[in-house]
């Protein structure tokens, strides 16, 4: 029998969600995850162009609550975190991407694991007053050049260059 203590951002094994991870196989950041600290309440760029970039790529996943360094430091309160992303997806990503967000206990701390699912309506568009998309290229989360936000949109569409 498989291990169930797979990727972080798995979507689907077997039709079912996996319930468990294995965090310290998640080393640094890399083009489907993403690690952070906290949640900036200040700075919600700082993590909401990871979950653009992600819709509009294979999909990704943000793990809150582990250092720079890879140690799990976890949330205060991931609840109230928890609520703040949810809000924050909400108001400033258009269209709203889907998600999956829970609630991890890892070594008696809390981690906050937001997985996004790759959209079907490219482009996602991260702002508020000014929008624009990003796209994952290794572990950063970069504005997309105009080529890029083009083939978005055409994927969108369900069309592309040659069409």
């Amino acid at each position: 029998m498989e291990d169930q203590k797979t990727n972080v951002c798995n979507r689907r094994a077997n039709n079912k969600t996996i319930e468990t991870m294995d965090i310290k196989k998640y080393i640094g950041e890399a083009t489907e995850y993403d690690k952070k600290q906290e949640v900036e309440r200040r700075k919600v760029k700082s993590w909401l162009k990871s979950v653009s970039a992600f819709a509009n790529g294979t999909g990704g996943c943000l793990i809150f609550g582990v250092s720079d360094d890879d140690r799990i430091v976890g949330l205060a309160d991931a609840k109230a975190d928890a609520e703040f992303v949810s809000q924050k997806v909400k108001e400033r990503i258009d269209p709203v991407p889907q998600t999956v967000l829970k609630i991890e206990r890892e070594e008696g701390k809390d981690l906050l694991i937001l997985q996004v699912l790759p959209g079907d309506d490219t482009p996602y568009y991260m702002g508020d007053g000014v929008l624009e998309t990003f796209m994952r290229i290794g572990n950063e989360s970069v504005v997309a050049d105009a080529t890029e936000h083009k083939r978005l949109v055409l994927r969108g569409r369900n069309a592309s260059f040659d069409k």
